[in-house]
């Protein structure tokens, strides 16, 4: 099966801000096939489900904060993830405590496998998102990413981001052969030690080593684009992305 390209609406997060209906009609005109949200803009699940079906847009996920998927938040996430079809619940960053120490790590990957475990009724997934800090070894060694990928059921999805790894000093290829079958969706960014706004194709993320991987080892459905950083207004900045995706074959 085809792995679909997906962009995270975090690229055009003004653009959304300022006229979510026209945005999501841009891009699914550039030919995206599904969005990852980063936030709603205070529209309700349903409206933002019409949104998308008027678009022929795919949920591909949503960037939420650990925070909703705890106590009493977590039914009111559940509703409006089903009402939104979205299958994907994916945390983008956690905060200092949860993430202070190898024992803090170990912790947060219990919690995260009784959040896989609590929504698993539904047919959610929850998952983690990497910035850099994740590959700066701990005293022994061992990485972040690694104490809580090698401690989280194969339930938690890995979301691996090339860019945000890069800056962290590691190539995302290695983790998606390790645990296999566990990148369900991927971040595809660009790095560049020389152009801060290199889009997709302009920097040093080796893309053909790393697409082999997701489809043959790493269980990818969706590459989400995302691009937080601009050379051109954002919308065309990620056209021009997409553009790159399709030179090297992915659409």
């Amino acid at each position: 099966m085809a792995v679909k390209v997906g962009v995270q609406l975090y690229s055009v997060r003004d653009d959304c801000k300022r006229d979510l209906p026209h945005t999501l009609a841009e891009v699914a005109k550039i030919g995206y096939q599904g969005v990852e949200f980063a936030g709603y803009y205070d529209f309700d699940a349903a409206t933002l489900r019409k949104m998308l079906d008027d678009n022929g847009l795919e949920c591909c996920g949503t960037h939420i904060p650990l925070d909703a998927l705890l106590g009493d938040n977590l039914k009111r996430t559940i509703e409006f993830h089903q009402t939104l079809r979205c299958p994907y619940l994916i945390v983008p960053g956690l905060p200092e405590e949860r993430r202070a120490s190898r024992e803090a790590w170990l912790e947060t990957a219990r919690l995260f496998n009784d959040i896989a475990e609590q929504l698993k009724p539904y047919g959610f997934r929850v998952g983690y998102h990497n910035h850099w800090i994740e590959f700066q070894p701990f005293d022994d060694g061992t990485l972040p990413w690694d104490v809580f990928f090698s401690s989280t059921s194969p339930e938690v999805i890995m979301q691996i981001d090339t860019g945000n790894a890069l800056h962290g000093g590691a190539h995302a290829t290695p983790f998606v052969r390790k645990y296999a079958g566990r990148a369900v969706t991927v971040h595809c960014k660009e790095f560049s030690s020389t152009n801060p706004n290199a889009i997709i194709g302009e920097g040093e993320v080796p893309w053909a080593e790393f697409f082999e991987a997701c489809e043959t080892v790493g269980g990818t459905e969706w590459y989400i684009v995302e691009q937080e950083t601009y050379a051109h207004p954002p919308l065309e900045t990620i056209r021009l992305c997409f553009e790159a995706m399709r030179r090297m074959g992915k659409v």
